[in-house]
């Protein structure tokens, strides 16, 4: 390869640098005569880059930063027209005196308006309006009216509202029955009920249980209370029906107690028998429903009463009162009464063994013998046996 000063300008056309090289002398000196003719006070408060001899190639000022949004301040709203007039200050007042004239003293109504004591009428407005807004509380039901102080301690409580339809409305915690003569029955515990159902009870006691508790020489004085309200269904059972105690419409009762320290359990045998039944013809005399020993097994300890209204006003009272319990089962049978005809066939057996060991007949004669004298004894034997068997059966039960 044949390299030369000569021929490199044939190979690599170098010329047009030295024409570049002169121009770029000449801008640079420009530059700097720029750059020396702006002070360097006023080009730092303009915001421009610092001088030098590049300082015009980004821009004669710096990149400005964004300006934040000022958020509009609200103006007040202008005073309503109605609004009570501001007090003037003393000073003003002194200047709109006339010379020659008293100070008057300014109106008590439009001074005093704007002191806290002028709220009053603004109260009064604001609880006219409360009123309006909350519902009107219920008028008392002919019920609550009638079940006064004089015939039982039953404050109201609020309404109940469960699930599946427990609860009711227009109830009471009956808490005590007031007898004509102002004693007090206490309900222990105090009972939630309807205030229909809790009516139905305290007459029940003023007018039966009392009369009841007198003829047996005291006073009624506490009511065992068994159940009430409760949200459940029939016996206990899940899935059942909804009982009346889950609409606060029963009561479950099992004695009553006399001011003498007595107890009388209406389900209990050893109370006298003509005492339950007086209790049970009043109870089925005044309730729809009554259910007591006898009824299901469910309520063998108690006596359950309601008001539940059925078709053509039909009324259930299932109660058995049950005889008192012998003092001592009997273990062995009773004797043969004397009047009993004797016994024919059990005679005549006896009498045929010694005949038949006297005689030594055969067995075939014998047996030939047995039939004829159970044909003419037959009869007279099927009227004892039944009556027998019936006499064992009455023993076992």
């Amino acid at each position: 390869m044949n390299f030369s000063a000569g021929k490199a300008s044939r190979k690599w056309p170098c010329g047009s640098f030295r024409h570049a090289r002169s121009a770029m002398v000449t801008a640079a000196a420009v530059l700097w005569l720029c750059a020396q003719s702006i002070p360097a006070g006023a080009a730092t408060r303009a915001g421009a880059w610092p001088p030098g001899p590049w300082g015009g190639l980004f821009g004669e000022s710096r990149p400005k930063k964004p300006h934040r949004a000022v958020l509009a301040v609200p103006l007040p709203k202008p005073r309503p027209a109605e609004a009570p007039k501001a007090a003037q200050s003393k000073a003003t007042e002194s200047m709109a005196i006339e010379p020659g004239k008293t100070e008057s003293k300014p109106e008590p109504t439009k001074v005093e308006s704007d002191k806290p004591g002028s709220e009053k009428p603004d109260a009064a407005g604001t609880d006219k309006a409360a009123e309006q807004a909350s519902p009107a509380p219920p008028p008392p039901s002919a019920c609550r009216l009638a079940l006064t102080e004089a015939v039982a301690i039953a404050p109201s409580i609020p309404d109940i509202e469960g699930v599946g339809g427990c609860g009711g409305e227009d109830l009471v915690r009956l808490e005590a029955v007031v007898l004509p003569d102002k004693r007090r029955v206490t309900v222990k515990p105090a009972a939630v009920l309807r205030c229909a159902m809790a009516s139905a009870v305290a007459d029940w006691i003023r007018t039966d249980m009392a009369p009841l508790a007198e003829s047996l020489g005291s006073t009624i004085s506490d009511l065992d209370n068994f159940d009430s309200f409760q949200c459940r269904g029939r016996n206990r059972v899940v899935g059942a029906r909804l009982s009346e105690h889950g609409r606060a419409n029963a009561l479950d009762i099992r004695a009553i107690k006399l001011a003498n320290g007595r107890s009388i359990s209406f389900t209990d045998r050893n109370v006298p028998r003509e005492t339950r039944e007086s209790v049970l013809h009043s109870m089925c005399a005044r309730f729809p429903t009554v259910l007591g020993p006898g009824s299901d097994w469910y309520h063998e300890d108690h006596v359950h009463i309601d008001l539940m209204e059925r078709r053509n006003n039909y009324k259930i009272c299932q109660w058995n009162v049950w005889d008192p319990l012998p003092p001592i089962a009997p273990l062995l049978p009773a004797e043969r009464p004397e009047e009993a005809p004797p016994r024919e066939v059990a005679a005549k057996a006896e009498q045929a063994k010694p005949e038949q060991s006297g005689q030594g007949k055969p067995e075939s004669s014998k047996s030939a013998a047995e039939p004829a004298a159970d044909k003419a004894t037959k009869p007279e034997a099927a009227a004892t046996v039944p009556t027998t068997k019936k006499r064992r059966e009455d023993r076992r039960f």
